[in-house]
């Protein structure tokens, strides 16, 4: 997705050599025209995969989430990561590991919002080691229900986390892959090696 592209080669900053910083457009101001073309992208990479519902983890992949919501026509739920007085019972949980805050958070559904009858797509902002989307998936299996794919706005394809879901039979589509975060440069898979 070249808008996207353009805008971590603009905006972004490498902070290390597997750190990515889009707080620009992404992680803490949001890009609203952005997000409707990424909305747009994800519907056309996985029409046809009869989605009933989006799940995405709080707070960054809500926005992406919402526009692919939109673009689906079908509702956006996400799994809370800290605890609150009205999530407090039937939770679907599972544990995940951040690796850009160094913690693992008990990340929360409740299971009145997914059902066994669903066909979920899966979204989020990055994809390094693929902790975030399995736990995702983990909930997701624990309601009984289907992942119908799991879409990226940013993977960093030198860290394993596609190859892991994969490995594990889910259909990966990243909307941006970089290849590496070397000496402040952002540098981009090339689509003949993708």
């Amino acid at each position: 997705m070249e808008l996207l592209k353009e805008k971590i080669l603009n905006e972004g900053v490498a902070l290390s050599d597997t750190v990515l910083k889009v707080d620009h457009f992404l992680n803490h101001q949001i890009d609203p025209e952005l997000m409707v073309e990424i909305g747009q992208a994800f519907k056309e990479r996985f029409e046809g995969k009869n989605i009933t519902r989006i799940l995405t983890l709080e707070s960054s992949g809500i926005a992406p989430s919402v526009m692919a919501g939109l673009a689906l026509g079908v509702p956006v739920v996400f799994a809370r990561k800290r605890k609150s007085l009205t999530l407090d019972e039937n939770l679907l949980t599972a544990e995940v590991y951040s690796y850009t805050k160094q913690e693992t958070n008990t990340i929360a559904v409740a299971d009145k919002f997914i059902s066994s009858d669903d066909s979920i797509l899966i979204i989020d902002d990055f994809l390094a080691n693929g902790e975030a989307a399995n736990a995702l998936a983990d909930i997701v299996h624990l309601a009984g229900a289907r992942v119908a794919g799991i879409g990226i706005v940013i993977e960093k394809s030198f860290q394993d986390g596609a190859k892991k879901l994969k490995d594990r039979g889910y259909h990966v589509e990243s909307l941006a892959r970089i290849a590496s975060l070397s000496n402040g440069e952002i540098n981009f898979l090339s689509e003949v090696n993708a």
